[in-house]
C-alpha cells in the first residue's frame, strides 16, 4: 500500500515477539494486583515464565526497568510463595531464578497462603457474631428481637457461602490432579473407560 513503510519479515517477527512479551507482563501484573499483590510481582513472574533460560536479578532489573532493591524484595516474595526457585550457575556468583511453570501448583500455594486464612477468619467472625446475638436475644425487646432474627438469617446465608468457598478451596489445595489432567479429562470419561458390550 502506498505510504505504508516496508518491514522485513525479521522486523515484524521481532515486533510481534516484543508486543506479546509486553502484553503478557502487563496482564500478569494486573492479575497479581487483583489478588492483592504488587503489580511488579506478576511482571517478574511473567518475565521468568517467558524466559527459556534462568535470569539474574540484574537481568530482571534491565527487562522491567525497575530498581534492583525492588526486584530483590519482590523476588523474595515470589520465592516464599513457591512461584520461583533459585538456580546456581557454575562459575557465576550471581543468583539466578526460574519460574515454576506448573501454574496449578503455583495457584495452590498462593491460595493456601492467603485465601484460606481469609475465609477461615470470615467464618470465625460470623460464628462470633451469631453467638453474641443468640446470647443477647432473650434480653431484647420484641422489636429488637425481630431485627436480631433478621440479622441471624443474613449471617446464616453468609456462613453457608463461606463454608462452600472453604470446601472449594480445600478441594483445590489438596487435589493431586494436575492442571493438564483436569482439562484433558473426557466429559464422558466413565463411558469411554467402560468395556464395550459383547455382541
Amino acid at each position: 500500500m502506498p505510504g505504508t513503510p516496508a518491514h522485513s519479515g525479521g522486523d515484524l517477527s521481532e515486533a510481534s515477539l516484543e508486543a506479546v512479551h509486553e502484553s503478557m507482563l502487563e496482564g500478569l501484573g494486573r492479575l497479581a494486583d487483583y489478588f492483592g499483590y504488587s503489580k511488579v510481582i506478576g511482571q517478574l513472574y511473567g518475565a521468568l515464565l517467558l524466559s527459556p533460560a534462568p535470569l539474574s536479578l540484574d537481568d530482571l532489573k534491565d527487562r522491567l526497568q525497575i530498581s534492583k532493591p525492588s526486584v530483590s524484595m519482590n523476588m523474595r516474595t515470589l520465592e516464599t510463595l513457591g512461584a520461583v526457585r533459585p538456580v546456581y550457575i557454575r562459575g557465576d556468583r550471581r543468583k539466578y531464578y526460574e519460574a515454576d511453570s506448573d501454574l496449578w501448583q503455583v495457584a495452590q500455594r498462593i491460595l493456601g497462603s492467603r485465601e484460606v486464612r481469609e475465609v477461615e477468619l470470615a467464618l470465625r467472625v460470623l460464628d462470633n457474631n451469631t453467638a453474641r446475638l443468640r446470647e443477647a436475644i432473650p434480653h431484647m425487646s420484641e422489636e429488637k428481637r425481630k431485627l436480631a432474627d433478621y440479622y441471624l438469617g443474613r449471617i446464616d446465608a453468609l456462613q453457608d457461602f463461606f463454608r462452600f468457598a472453604d470446601l472449594l478451596l480445600q478441594m483445590i489445595l489438596y487435589s493431586n490432579t494436575s492442571l493438564p489432567d483436569l482439562f484433558d479429562r473426557s466429559p464422558h470419561g466413565e463411558e469411554d473407560d467402560a468395556e464395550a458390550p459383547e455382541s
